[in-house]
C-alpha cells in the first residue's frame, strides 16, 4: 500500500466520524454561527450602521439587515477596493474573488482570513468521507484534474484577486501537488481550447483517478480525449473512480459521460455546491439523493419562499423552520462579511434528518411570460423523462417563450442539441410536453385552456452549443449556458444553429 494511501485512511475516517456527529447538531452550530459572526462584525461599518450590537435574535436581525444583492453591497466593496478596512468583516479581505455577473458587470466577492477555509477545508472534507464511505483511500495516490479556470492573480486595491478556481489552487495541500494534473503552466493558459489540447497531452498517458468540473466541460476534455485515442476513458484511465461535479444540474449530461466512460464503468459522481460567496454543500453519501448543506462552516443561511422572494418583507426562515419540497431563494451571511446576501440559487429540502437539499435552479432564470412559472428543476425533469422513454440522449438544451400577437399561438421554444436524436420528432415532443404539464400546474392550465399551444422544438447541429460560448468568449472554465430564460436574447442567438 502507498504511502499516501496509507495516511489518508485515518484520515478520513476521522472526518467522516466529525460529519456523522456534526449532522445531528445542525441548527445548534447554525445558532452558534449566527451570534458568532455578529459579535465579530460589530466594529465593522456595516455591523455600526446596522447596530449589530443590539441584535439579540433573528427576528431583531431581519429588521435591521435587509435582503440584498451584489448591486445591495456594491458601495462597501468599493470602499474595500479604495483601500478601507473594516468595511464588511474586520481587517481586509485574504483575495477578492473574481465572477462576471449577468446585470452587475464583474463582481469582486471578498474572501476572508476565516472564510478561506469554507472553501479548502469544504473540497477536503467532501473528498475524504467519500474516501471513507468507499474504501476508496487509494485516491490520495492516484493522479487528479480539476478543469477550472486559470490561477493567474491580479491585484485590486492591494488585494489579490482572481478567479475562485485559480485562489483555490493557490492553497492545495503540498502533499497532493505532486498528484494534480495538469502543469501549473498549462492551467495559466486563458484561451480554452488551447488550454484543453495541453490538458489531452499532460494527461492522456496518466493514472487518471479523479476527474472534476463542470459537466459540459468534462465532457469536451473527453471528447478530445477520444478523438486522440480511439478509446473509451475507462480504457484510458483503467483506475478512474470519481467525477465530483457542480455549477449546472449533471442529469441532462449523464447519458452522454456515461458512454464516453465506457459499458460497465463504476466510476462514482460526486455532486458539489461551490460558489464564489461559500462552499454551501455537497454529497455525502452515494446511497441518497441531496447534498448535506455545510451548516458548521462560518455560514449562516436564510430561506426565502420562492413566492415571497420579489415581496417587501418576505417570511426569512432559519433551518429549524424549513420544510421538505418548497423552493427557497437561499440567503447567506457569514464570516466573508456577505449580509442578507441573496446568492441567486434556489433550494429545495428533499431531507430534513439530516438536512440535504438538491438546487432547483437560479432565480433570475425562469420563463413566466404567461404566469406559468418555469424553472430549470422542471425543464431538467421533463427533458430527463422524455429520453428515457424515446431513448435518446442530450448535449445541452435551453428553453425560452416564443410569444405570438396571435391569440393562442405562443408556445415555449425547446432548443435541443442531441448526442442521438429521436426517430420521431413529434412523437419525442409530445412526451415532453406531457412531462412538463404534469411537473407544472400552471403550464397545464396555460396549455389546457389554449393560451399556450405545445412546445416546440428546434434541433441544433453539432456543437452548436460549444460554438455560441465561443462566439460570446464564454467558451469553457466555470461559464454555463442557462438552462431557461424569460426572454430570446440567447434563442435568437441560437437561431443560426438550427438544422
Amino acid at each position: 500500500m502507498k504511502l499516501k494511501t496509507m495516511l489518508a485512511k485515518p484520515y478520513a475516517n476521522y472526518t467522516h466520524n466529525r460529519l456523522v456527529k456534526e449532522k445531528k447538531q445542525a441548527v445548534e452550530d447554525q445558532k452558534s454561527i449566527f451570534q458568532l459572526i455578529l459579535s465579530r462584525a460589530q466594529i465593522t461599518d456595516f455591523g455600526k450602521k446596522h447596530q449589530f450590537e443590539k441584535i439579540t435574535s433573528h427576528y431583531e436581525y431581519t429588521q435591521h439587515v435587509p435582503l440584498q444583492d451584489y448591486e445591495g453591497m456594491r458601495s462597501y466593496i468599493d470602499e474595500i477596493k479604495n483601500g478601507k478596512s473594516d468595511v464588511l468583516w474586520r481587517g481586509k479581505p485574504l483575495y477578492f474573488a473574481k465572477t462576471s455577473g449577468t446585470t452587475s458587470g464583474a463582481k469582486y466577492i471578498p474572501i476572508t482570513k476565516e472564510s478561506i477555509g469554507n472553501h479548502i477545508n469544504t473540497a477536503r472534507e467532501a473528498l475524504l468521507n467519500y474516501m471513507a464511505q468507499t474504501d476508496g483511500y487509494d485516491l490520495a495516490s492516484g493522479n487528479m484534474i480539476f478543469l477550472s479556470g486559470a490561477p493567474t492573480l491580479e491585484r485590486v486595491g492591494g488585494i489579490p484577486t482572481g478567479r475562485l478556481s485559480g485562489i483555490v489552487n493557490h492553497h492545495v495541500p503540498r502533499y497532493l501537488q505532486t498528484n494534480q494534473l495538469p502543469s501549473y503552466e498549462t492551467n495559466c493558459i486563458e484561451e480554452w481550447e488551447e488550454k484543453l489540447d495541453k490538458i489531452v497531452e499532460e494527461t492522456i498517458d496518466k493514472n487518471m483517478m479523479l476527474i472534476s468540473g463542470i459537466p459540459p466541460w468534462v465532457q469536451m476534455y473527453f471528447d478530445r480525449l477520444q478523438e486522440k485515442s480511439g478509446k473509451t476513458i475507462q480504457e484510458l484511465f483503467p483506475n478512474f473512480k470519481l467525477l465530483p461535479h457542480g455549477g449546472v444540474n449533471i442529469e441532462p449530461y449523464k447519458s452522454k459521460l456515461n458512454q464516453s466512460i465506457g459499458i460497465g464503468n463504476d466510476v462514482h459522481y460526486l455532486e458539489t455546491f461551490p460558489a464564489s460567496e461559500g462552499f454551501f454543500a455537497y454529497q455525502d453519501t452515494i446511497d441518497f439523493q441531496g447534498l448535506i448543506l455545510n451548516t458548521n462552516s462560518g455560514i449562516f443561511f436564510e430561506f426565502v419562499p420562492l413566492d415571497e422572494i420579489h415581496k417587501e418583507n418576505p417570511k426569512r426562515l432559519t433551518l429549524e423552520h424549513v420544510e421538505l419540497g418548497i423552493n427557497y431563494a437561499l440567503i447567506i451571511n457569514s464570516n466573508a462579511g456577505l449580509w442578507g446576501y441573496n446568492i441567486g440559487d434556489t433550494v429545495k429540502f428533499v431531507s430534513l434528518d439530516p438536512y440535504r437539499i438538491i438546487v432547483s435552479g437560479r432565480i433570475k432564470h425562469f420563463i413566466s411570460a404567461f404566469g406559468e412559472h418555469v424553472i430549470a428543476e422542471e425543464v431538467e425533469h421533463s427533458l430527463r423523462i422524455a429520453c428515457e422513454e424515446h431513448k435518446v440522449s442530450t448535449v445541452e438544451c435551453t428553453v425560452a417563450p416564443c410569444i405570438s400577437q396571435s391569440e393562442g399561438q405562443s408556445y415555449h421554444e425547446w432548443f435541443i442539441e442531441f448526442d442521438q436524436a429521436p426517430s420521431n420528432m413529434q412523437a419525442f415532443g409530445k412526451s415532453l410536453d406531457n412531462a412538463m404539464r404534469k411537473k407544472n400546474i400552471y403550464y397545464e392550465d396555460l396549455v389546457g385552456g389554449g393560451i399556450l399551444t405545445p412546445l416546440v422544438i428546434t434541433p441544433l447541429k453539432k456543437n452548436a452549443f460549444q460554438d455560441y460560448m465561443r462566439s460570446i468568449g464564454k467558451l469553457g472554465g466555470q461559464n454555463k449556458v442557462p438552462r431557461l430564460s424569460n426572454d430570446r436574447k440567447i434563442a435568437d442567438a441560437l437561431e443560426q444553429y438550427k438544422f
